[in-house]
């Protein structure tokens, strides 16, 4: 499990570079961690590393300063290889309070670099954190390498030329802090220049001043290389394949991918929305993309947003809409409007720690019960869930283009994760994509009345299931439209029993029948001792476990689903065609049920409900026991408290 920790050790006692190195940094929510932590991510990307981030935020607004509950932090695991988390245990950890030491230390590996801010160690803040006595003073910080620095007051000597007040600043202390992180890895200051510049135009002094502060926490990385615990590591760009690059995150992806879709079938798209963390980035998004026939519309309340999205769709748009798991509950009756009159919709739910409010701002895949169940009556509905930043951008396309060609709601599932984190992308050819654009019906389609006059059947079907898509005004095509049992072909209201059993397996059908790719293995081989199954957010994690475990010798092979209802078709006798089955998921069970449901498969299950990615050692862990005459039948959770395994970096022993 230790394997690629200790070869990290090893390679830093020799003076050698680790092939990756995890970084975080940790404050009060308005010290501007996200901030840092994003312009580090820039400018490691610009350096031409793989790197993935986790931005892990409080859940209150504005909590108090200097408790333990406001505490904001930003990950980064950036490397000259590729990299499919945000890492395990951070290597460095930056700590600007106390709180923000307390809250994470816990995390660090043993023997890991602290730098911590000693001016924001005053005795209230030591009582805010719940502190009895320093952690400076005692041996709190013993098993680590620690850097004590007055960050606080370095950054009030660096901009006192620029006459600001104490509070001002103070706010520039995130920029020094940078500056000493973007000399520990070797990044250049300049991009960093003009994007200060850029930031305060219309305020030349404050650019300047945090200008100033940067540059003043890069010379002391400067100065201190001379003597003490820091020194400064360089890790080589990884070999990429060549194109045009750029930084995205989760939400980002999404509404890209959405207005391709949309544009790929040569509509124009409708989106509803209702503000609710993590979801709410998307319409932010979307907001600046008027020039592509994007409306956006931010409705009183979710079920207006979905309504909206559902009448958009009516009158011949993509309709679009987007929630957390709270707001995807009160969806749900539009979700069978949907179902019921047989119109395209994309539901995009970014899942989140549950239920009810539950963890706002933290992570978790306990929607898929939801998604795939979770209407009242027989309401079936494709799913599909992104696995990382970027694939949400091609799962996004594929929704769209499942929605239309099969006349029916789709819901994509991300999570907090994905939607925050972010990672570089190959921003892809739009040549490369296939366009498919919409025939609406214009003309009569039934059979000739006893007039020989043409006749309507707007529920008539297709070979795929779907029926035809009319726009509202199309002159002769005047039809019914919703909620109540439609009859088969004219589409007029039918409660009679044997209408609605043909419509209900019409329904079901036509969602069981879509046309989804046979399921590959990510990693190994059809058939052995363990496949390891997953979906959504947990592919990173699950990818370097079997990875890792595979070196060893064990037969464990990774299987990750993108299509989570319908499932692809052979994935049932893929399953079968291994020993043991096990499922992580960040929920209680919820895939494992299923698989079990559909397949008849013993799958096992793994779950962690902490609102926390799963870790690498962690799941590297549970996989060994299949492996090593310990019994894996018991499945089970997985401990959050996981020893963390040492792996020092920037550090000199």
């Amino acid at each position: 499990m230790a394997s690629q920790a200790r070869q990290d050790n090893a390679a830093l006692a020799a003076n050698t570079t680790p092939e990756a190195v995890v970084v975080r940094f940790a404050g009060d929510s308005g010290d501007g961690m996200q901030l840092t932590g994003g312009q580090f991510t820039l400018s490691t990307a610009l350096a031409g590393n793989d790197l993935a981030t986790f931005p892990d935020f409080p859940a209150e607004i504005r909590a108090p300063q200097g408790t333990l509950f406001g505490v904001s932090a930003f990950q980064i695991n950036f490397g000259s290889t590729d990299v499919d988390t945000a890492g395990d245990a951070p290597d460095v950890l930056v700590a600007m309070n106390p709180a923000a030491l307390k809250v994470n230390l816990p995390a660090l590996k043993p023997g890991g670099l602290v730098i911590v801010d000693t001016g924001e160690f005053t005795k209230r803040n030591l009582e805010k954190a719940h502190y009895d006595a320093s952690p400076l003073d005692d041996d709190t910080l013993a098993p680590f390498t620690v850097l004590k620095l007055d960050i606080s007051e370095l950054t009030m000597e660096a901009v006192k030329p620029f006459g600001l007040g104490k509070k001002e600043a103070l706010r520039c202390k995130n920029m020094w802090t940078l500056g000493l992180a973007l000399w520990m890895f070797d990044r250049r200051r300049a991009p960093l220049h003009d994007w200060l510049k850029a930031k305060f135009a219309k305020a030349p002094d404050i650019a300047a001043a945090n200008i100033a502060a940067l540059d003043a926490g890069h010379a002391y990385g400067e100065t201190a290389e001379l003597s003490g615990p820091l020194r400064q590591v360089h890790l080589d760009p990884v070999p990429s394949e060549a194109g045009l690059y750029r930084t995205i995150t989760g939400a980002e992806a999404v509404s890209l991918g959405l207005v391709a879709g949309a544009r790929l079938l040569r509509l124009p798209m409708f989106f509803g929305g209702y503000p609710i963390t993590p979801a709410s980035a998307i319409l932010h998004h979307l907001v600046r993309m008027k020039e592509f026939n994007v409306t956006t519309f931010q409705a009183e309340d979710e079920i207006a947003a979905v309504c909206a999205a559902i009448g958009a769709s009516y009158a011949g748009q993509l309709g679009v809409t987007s929630s957390s798991g709270p707001g995807i509950a009160l969806k749900g009756e539009a979700m069978g409007l949907g179902i019921m009159t047989e119109l395209p919709l994309v539901i995009v739910n970014s899942q989140r720690g549950g239920p009810s409010t539950g963890l706002p701002t933290k992570t978790e895949q306990s929607d898929l019960y939801q998604a795939v169940y979770g209407r009242n009556g027989d309401a079936p509905m494709p799913v599909i869930a992104a696995r990382s930043p970027g694939d949400a951008f091609y799962c996004a396309i594929e929704a769209c283009r499942i929605a239309v060609d099969y006349m029916t709601p789709v819901m994509l599932l991300t999570d907090g994760y994905i939607a925050n984190a972010s990672e570089p992308w190959k921003i892809p050819d739009p040549d490369s994509f296939e366009r498919s654009p919409v025939e609406f019906l214009t003309e009569k389609n039934g059979p000739a009345d006893a007039d020989g006059n043409a006749t309507l059947l707007p529920y008539a079907r297709d070979a795929k299931g779907a029926r035809p898509w009319i726009k509202p005004g199309t002159p002769g095509l005047m039809h019914r439209i919703g909620g109540i049992e439609k009859q088969q072909g004219t589409g007029n209201l039918d409660y009679s029993p044997a209408n609605h059993q043909a419509m209900t397996d019409a329904r079901r059908e036509k969602v069981a029948n879509i046309a989804v790719p046979d399921q590959q293995v990510e990693l190994g081989q059809e058939g052995g001792k363990l496949a390891v199954v997953g979906w959504g957010s947990t592919y990173g994690p699950i990818h370097q476990a079997v990875r890792r475990v595979r070196k060893k010798g064990m037969d464990a092979s990774h299987i990750h689903l993108r299509h989570i209802w319908p499932m692809p078709k052979n994935l049932g006798e893929l399953l079968k065609s291994y020993d043991k089955v096990l499922v992580p998921e960040m929920n209680t069970g919820q895939l494992k049920t299923v698989l079990r449901d559909q397949f008849l498969v013993d799958a096992l299950p793994l779950n962690k409900v902490s609102g926390q990615p799963f870790q690498i050692a962690e799941l590297e862990m549970e996989i060994g026991k299949f492996f090593d005459g310990i019994p894996g039948d018991e499945g089970g959770e997985v401990d959050p408290n996981t020893a963390q395994l040492p792996n020092p970096v920037g550090v000199e022993k």
